[in-house]
């Protein structure tokens, strides 16, 4: 019955998350993108803490999964919200 619920919980939760984002204008994205990225912060401390009390080695395998999952996620974001932040940037006109 707990599987039932998580998963209706994770289906709703992404769900919403779609339409959420996808009615969001254009100019809010790399603010969005910098909020989530803290976000995934608070997910990679949480990922170190639950490997790190965990006593079976599955457990240990899930959260260090997880720590390179979210780890990837917060540099892709960065990466991501860094090339938006360079398209407002003026280019430099180099003398010929």
């Amino acid at each position: 019955m707990e599987l039932v619920l998580l998963l209706f919980i994770f289906t709703l939760a992404a769900f919403l998350g779609f339409e959420l984002i996808a009615k969001v204008p254009s100019q809010l994205h790399t603010p969005l993108m910098s909020g989530s990225n803290a976000i995934s912060g608070i997910t990679i401390v949480g990922a170190i803490t639950a490997t790190g009390l965990s006593d079976s080695v599955f457990a240990q395998w899930l959260g260090f999964i997880a720590l390179v999952l979210a780890t990837i996620n917060v540099v892709g974001g960065y990466l991501v919200t860094d090339r938006m932040l360079g398209m407002f940037k003026k280019k430099e006109k180099t003398p010929k």
